[in-house]
């Protein structure tokens, strides 16, 4: 196996423990989870170099567990720094690129929301809007967990976790109104600032 190079968790910014309805406790803990993926996913990447690839009944057992298990813990990271990144902001109706694909590919601000939200209320774990490079648009996808339901060749713009962790401590089984405390704290500048990057064409 190749040799893995172990990451570290990002820093939180500052502005995450003073969100409009999403307290600093519940950002800890959720911090604490996604800190928890970067430490399984080093300590996956160091198991796969003992796999022994040439023992046939370990690489079907042992191999494939550690893959899957691996998908887990990177998912949860990817999807974590998405969603704490896009946070501390001001919310509100969108500027700049987004709300131009908003516009273009929904027809209006509420009417992408209102889809994200109802996405959202019906995911087990997340609901992305993600920028579709073959189709060259903005779609809201669905995820039930940190594996499930990858869409290649799609880039994820807004992340929005539905899992209990992220809204339970403050809302119980309240979830729109988590959602609703989402979108009311999104950092529009750092998702344009992200389609800029990415070279997205509204």
């Amino acid at each position: 196996m190749t040799t893995f190079v172990e990451i570290r968790p990002r820093e939180l910014k500052r502005s995450l423990y003073e969100l409009d309805g999403i307290s600093r406790t519940t950002i800890e803990a959720h911090y604490r989870l996604y800190q928890g993926y970067v430490a399984k996913r080093n300590e996956i990447l160091a198991r796969l170099d003992d796999v022994d690839l040439d023992d046939a009944n370990q690489v079907y057992s042992d191999l494939r567990a550690l893959k899957v298990d691996l998908t887990f813990a990177v998912g949860g990271i990817k999807n974590h720094e998405i969603y704490f990144e896009h946070l501390g902001g001001d919310g509100g109706a969108p500027t700049g690129a987004i709300a131009g694909l908003i516009e273009r590919d929904f027809g209006s601000f509420d009417a992408w929301k209102a889809d994200l939200t109802a996405t959202g209320m019906a995911g087990r774990g997340w609901a992305w809007a993600a920028y579709d490079w073959d189709e060259g648009r903005l779609v809201n996808y669905v995820g039930d967990a940190q594996n499930t339901f990858p869409i290649w060749n799609a880039t994820p713009l807004v992340a929005l976790d539905v899992y209990e962790h992220a809204y339970f401590l403050d809302y119980q089984t309240d979830r729109a109104s988590y959602i609703e405390a989402f979108f009311r704290n999104l950092d529009w500048g750092i998702v344009n600032s992200w389609i800029a990057g990415y070279g997205i064409r509204v």
